[in-house]
């Protein structure tokens, strides 16, 4: 059963979550679109875990979903002139410049060209909650490659590069700026770092089915194997409640598609959503600017990297091809923010699936919401 609302010409996506509910491909799940200001579609339904059904204000961990709201909270603040995005990040974070990172820009840590895609030394659970401890082993790490040279996803170093940039440009950690700067006047139910009173609202992630990389066939000193290992997260830690407590700004937030499309609607309606301004026209126009064009050092994939999120690229066909930004997160969560159309699509669920930057369920959701808008 699906819950929630939409307007006629988005009965399909509707349609769409009810057939996934029913056939077990989603387990729970949330799908939210906003278009020209209006919430046109607002659907959840399902299980949050074993016989607790997903209600309106259920929240999900959407793992890399997250970055786009750190890569949003920097470019507010560089809208605002508290950071340059073609500054030095050493100018805001000076022990950054250690081993060779003095020329690294703002602009390549925005845009996953840092040549640090994660930590050279073995990293714990507990060392990736305490933000300041790994953030100053990122400013001792030299760089595995030039920077600014490649794409290198920052799978999960990337909230805390820009953790430590917002901390050392503003004098507050990331998450305070987020709650406070974004998804306080937008009212987006968004939480990086979940307070103990809301973790009954948080679904429980099932694990995806066996992938089907061969890991074995890599080398060891491939970059995948030694950033999304260091260190490995399971579901038992994601959904644990020191997890959720914490602020992992790669992969920890949590919110629903709803919460997601609030949020994120300020890109696609040009910095402006119902009367609350965070980005001027000149920012926008700087997301779309590409910084990486090609395979990724990580992923294995290409992929096209704008400042703070990425662009229309082969490795996700669904993806509009056009002033789009957009970024998913492991297992199958999105947001596609479609600046031509002023449409924000927003999907997240519990039962992740094969994903990294694309899937057959994923791509369903986003090309349905676009074929409902077409038919407005």
């Amino acid at each position: 059963m699906v819950d929630g609302a939409c307007t006629p010409a988005f009965q399909p996506l509707r349609d769409l979550l009810a057939d996934n509910l029913a056939s077990g491909a989603d387990v729970g799940a949330s799908v939210a679109v906003i278009h020209d200001g209006e919430l046109v579609a607002d659907l959840w339904g399902g299980e949050a875990r074993p016989g607790e059904p997903w209600r309106e204000d259920t929240i999900v961990q959407v793992w890399s979903v997250t970055k786009t709201m750190a890569g949003l909270t920097v470019l507010v603040l560089a809208d605002r002139g508290l950071i340059d995005l073609d500054a030095p990040v050493a100018r805001y974070w000076p022990e950054f410049a250690a081993a060779g990172k003095d020329g690294v820009l703002v602009r390549h840590l925005l845009g996953h060209t840092s040549g640090l895609p994660g930590w050279g030394r073995p990293v714990s659970v507990e060392d990736l909650l305490d933000l300041e401890l790994t953030e100053q082993w990122l400013a001792e790490e030299a760089p595995w490659y030039e920077p600014g040279s490649a794409p290198a996803y920052q799978i999960i170093n990337h909230g805390h590069l820009l953790d430590g940039l917002v901390r050392g440009a503003v004098g507050r950690p990331l998450a305070d700026v987020f709650r406070d700067e974004v998804a306080g006047p937008l009212g987006a139910d968004f939480l990086l770092g979940v307070p103990d009173a809301e973790h009954p609202r948080c679904a429980d992630l099932l694990p995806p089915p066996a992938s089907q990389v061969d890991y074995a066939a890599l080398p060891p000193d491939h970059f995948l194997l030694r950033t999304i290992a260091n260190p490995f997260l399971t579901m038992p830690v994601c959904n644990s409640p020191e997890w959720r407590r914490g602020a992992v700004g790669a992969a920890g937030g949590h919110g629903n598609a709803r919460g997601i499309a609030r949020a994120q609607a300020v890109v696609s309606h040009g910095g402006e959503l119902d009367g609350v301004r965070l980005l001027g026209p000149d920012t926008i126009d700087r997301i779309l600017e590409v910084q990486a064009q090609g395979p990724d050092g990580v992923l294995m994939l290409p992929v096209t990297f704008g400042i703070g999120y990425g662009l229309p690229t082969p490795s996700a066909p669904a993806v509009p091809d056009r002033r789009t930004c957009w970024w998913t997160g492991y297992g199958g969560s999105i947001v596609v923010n479609d600046l031509d159309t002023r449409t924000t699509v927003a999907y997240a669920p519990n039962q992740l699936a094969e994903h990294m930057l694309s899937s057959p369920r994923t791509d369903a959701y986003v090309r349905t919401a676009f074929e409902c808008l077409e038919a407005l």
